[in-house]
């Protein structure tokens, strides 16, 4: 009986006996796999997703890389993406360019987001093994390289972009409706293909638009001095800058901001700052002589955006004025052949009194 027993014992357990994983998958099989995951991968761009089953695409890519067809898959996919790029995407945006482009390129990106994110989801499994093995970019990244190459990269769509967006904010400017979800969706656009950094979005449209933003702010303000008193001309810039700011919060990138508004500052109030201030019949001393104290008061928040030397140079102005106006009371008194020290202390009186307003009117405008 126990003899029995232990015999039938022997026999299950090499019946049970687990066969090793097969180290190399048949070549056959191989291609099969492939070939499914790439005919998955182009029904997904086309957005012919819904008869696919993920599961079994997942399993299959799942088996490549585990018999080291990683390379394969890799290189793989990103053949495939790269010519649906190059073939049906750059081509739609190309045929675009004068009807709809902005809508078209974001739509183009829209989509091959979405079908980043699925076949991200597919290998899953090689982004967590092969990827980092070999210090490649992870599918999704590898996407937006590509995109970023292959279409927003390919010269005429480059130059046309910018062009493009350049031309809208110069409408704006100039009084236009302009598209803002386009714009703001493109540069969104650039930021993310940055991965992490700013570069794209520096290289391809912030540093051409604060290069075209300073020289239409230069042109701008010439015409703005010729045309305007000080006190129209502060108030044009601080609504510019008031519109620069808001037009890099609501479609920029936020970091825009600080940027672009130097470049109005620089072209608009530091560029001019003596002419302004010393401006004949409307300049500071014309606007304390009349008690303009909204003027002053947004001449100071101007002046202090420029650290050096922008509150000196109103300073400067008023010390010259205070300096003139006290060296024609002591020649006046000297020319009184009287000689009346009583009408010499009533003016010096004056002058003071000039003063307190310098500092009521400059300093003190720092806390309203």
């Amino acid at each position: 009986m126990s003899n029995r027993s232990g015999g039938g014992t022997k026999k299950e357990a090499s019946k049970m006996k687990i066969k090793p994983f097969p180290p190399t998958m048949d070549p056959k099989t191989e291609e099969a796999s492939w070939m499914l995951l790439k005919n998955a991968i182009r029904e997904i761009q086309k957005k012919n997703n819904s008869g696919l089953s993920f599961e079994e695409l997942y399993r299959n890519a799942y088996t490549l890389v585990l018999h080291k067809q990683g390379k394969r898959l890799y290189t793989g996919v990103s053949e495939v993406v790269k010519e649906h790029l190059q073939n049906e995407v750059r081509a739609d945006v190309i045929d675009a360019m004068h009807n709809n482009f902005l809508e078209t390129l974001c739509e183009a990106w829209a989509d091959h987001q979405t079908a980043m994110v699925m076949i991200r989801d597919i290998l899953m499994y090689m982004d967590r093994v092969y990827v980092p093995q070999h210090e490649q970019h992870p599918v999704y990244d590898m996407g937006l390289v590509l995109f970023k190459e292959e279409v927003i990269h390919c010269e005429v769509i480059r130059d046309y972009l910018v062009a493009t967006l350049l031309e809208m904010i110069a409408k704006e400017r100039h009084g236009e409706v302009v598209n803002r979800v386009a714009i703001r969706n493109v540069c969104h656009m650039l930021i993310v293909l940055g991965i992490g950094n700013r570069e794209v979005y520096e290289d391809d449209f912030e540093i051409l638009f604060l290069r075209e933003s300073s020289e239409f702010y230069k042109a701008e303000s010439q015409k703005f001095l010729a045309d305007n008193s000080a006190s129209v001309y502060i108030r044009k810039v601080e609504a510019r800058i008031t519109e620069e700011a808001e037009r890099a919060t609501r479609y920029l990138d936020a970091s825009t901001e600080e940027r672009i508004t130097k470049v109005v500052e620089d072209e608009l109030i530091k560029a001019h700052m003596h002419t302004i201030v010393e401006m004949e019949n409307s300049g500071v001393v014309q606007m304390l002589k009349t008690n303009k104290k909204g003027d002053l008061h947004c001449m100071y928040k101007l002046f202090t955006r420029v650290p050096d030397g922008g509150l000196k140079t109103i300073i400067d102005c008023l010390s010259s004025f205070l300096r003139d106006t006290g060296k024609a009371l002591v020649t006046e008194e000297e020319e009184d052949a009287g000689g009346k020290n009583a009408i010499l202390f009533v003016q010096v009186a004056m002058v003071i009194t000039v003063v307190v307003i310098i500092y009521s009117y400059v300093f003190v405008c720092r806390d309203c």
